[in-house]
Parts: structure tokens; C-alpha cells; sequence
């Protein structure tokens, strides 16, 4: 049995879920998010918790059960608290400024680079090399992000780039001098 698929998921106060046949609806004080349940995977909501079960162990049935009981709890944790995912950009010119809802990067290209905010998902600019990517859903907030820093990755000989708050880039010794 899988050791993360069959805890409970507790329902904390001001969230309802309800599960229509295949669909998992969490709604809470920040939002509301659906989920669709792969086949054999089967959820129950009871007593304040919500169960997840498999009906066999083929190994399709293994593979979705402790996901799908992390994604549920996922949801769960954005409707209350929301995700949030730092990023910090760093180079000598390189900066990020807040342009409504939208960023404007100016990161050593001819051209400025601005970036608009999918539905969901909102901006906040500190300073002008920091930025925080927040929202409900994991994985628009997680994605979202990765597009940014793809925009310019942090380089390995001085480090220029965007990155995310925290990352540790390698760097390089470079050409050694006469």
C-alpha cells in the first residue's frame, strides 16, 4: 500500500470539497480549484477527511494513488494559504519593474522584456531585482516561474541571470590569465 496514498487528507475550516464521479472541487476563503481523477482511483470524503483509495495493485493503480492524494492536498493548501515562488535577478543592469499587473525585465537584451500575468497568478516586485510569482494553483505558480528564469538563465562564469530566491549556481573558473 502506498505509504503517502493512504493518509488522510484533513479538511481544514472554510473548505468544503466535494467530489462529483470523477471531479474533486475545493473550495476555499482564496479560491476555488478542480481536479480530475485519473480511472481507477476512487475519493471519499468522510468525517472531515478526505480518503483515497485503489482498487488493485497493478502498477498504474500504485502509480496514481499517492499522487492523486498529493495533488488533492496540494489544492487544499492553495485554497487556504496560497503558494508563492521567489525569484532574484542578478547582473550589473539587470533589473525588474512593475508595470501594472504586468513585469518589465530589462536583463541585457536590446529590448526590454515584459512578462503578463496568466489568470490566477499575480506579480509582486521588491526592490528592483526581486521578484515573488504567487497564486493557488502549484503548478501555474511553479511554471510561470521556470518561464521566467528561462527567459535568461543565471550563467555559470559570473553568475548573471534570473534564478530562483535561494539557488546556488556552479560557477566556473573561466580562461586562466597570461
Amino acid at each position: 500500500m502506498s505509504r503517502i496514498g493512504r493518509l488522510p487528507i484533513d479538511i481544514p475550516a472554510g473548505v468544503s470539497v466535494t467530489v462529483d464521479g470523477s471531479t474533486v472541487a475545493v473550495k476555499g476563503p482564496k479560491g476555488e480549484l478542480a481536479l480530475e481523477v485519473a480511472k481507477p482511483i476512487e475519493v471519499k470524503v468522510e468525517e472531515n477527511q478526505v480518503l483515497v483509495t485503489r482498487p488493485d495493485d497493478e502498477r498504474e493503480s500504485r502509480a496514481l494513488h499517492g499522487l492523486t492524494r498529493t495533488l488533492i492536498s496540494n489544492n487544499i493548501i492553495g485554497v487556504t494559504q496560497g503558494y508563492t515562488k521567489g525569484l532574484e535577478v542578478v547582473g550589473t543592469g539587470y533589473r525588474v519593474a512593475q508595470k501594472g499587473s504586468s513585469v518589465e525585465f530589462a536583463l541585457g537584451f536590446s529590448h526590454p522584456v515584459t512578462v503578463e500575468p496568466p489568470t490566477g497568478i499575480t506579480f509582486t516586485v521588491e526592490g528592483n531585482n526581486k521578484l515573488t510569482v504567487s497564486g493557488i494553483d502549484k503548478q501555474a505558480v511553479g511554471e510561470v516561474a521556470a518561464n521566467i528564469r528561462k527567459i535568461r538563465k543565471p550563467e555559470p562564469y559570473k553568475g548573471k541571470g534570473v534564478r530562483y530566491a535561494g539557488e546556488v549556481v556552479r560557477r566556473k573558473a573561466g580562461k586562466a590569465g597570461k
